[in-house]
């Protein structure tokens, strides 16, 4: 299995402040992100992306957040081997110190 890329939540704050364009998908479950998510991540439920694969579009690269990065990590590992691009923020919600809505 190949291996996932990640990217630390230092670097992903780091990113979204200098204004970089990312896409960020939130794959907690409805009442996770109901106690905040990183502004404008999309929020599609690790149960749901199968069925949302047409979302995705193989030329970008797509950053996974849960809560502790475990699930983000099993949704990469299925999408890497569907062919997309994908990076796994490391530590998660639980380690995310930036701003949320």
């Amino acid at each position: 299995m190949e291996e996932i890329q990640m990217i630390t939540t230092e670097e992903l704050k780091k990113k979204l402040e200098q204004g970089e364009k990312l896409e960020l998908v939130d794959v907690r479950e409805d009442h996770e992100v109901a106690q905040g998510k990183i502004p404008g991540a999309k929020h599609i439920k690790m149960g749901d992306i199968p069925v949302n694969l047409d979302y995705f579009d193989k030329e970008k690269e797509y950053i996974f957040i849960c809560r502790s990065s475990a699930r983000s990590g099993n949704v990469c590992h299925y999408l890497q081997e569907q062919g997309y691009k994908v990076r796994n923020m490391a530590g998660g919600m639980l380690e995310w110190t930036g701003e949320t809505k």
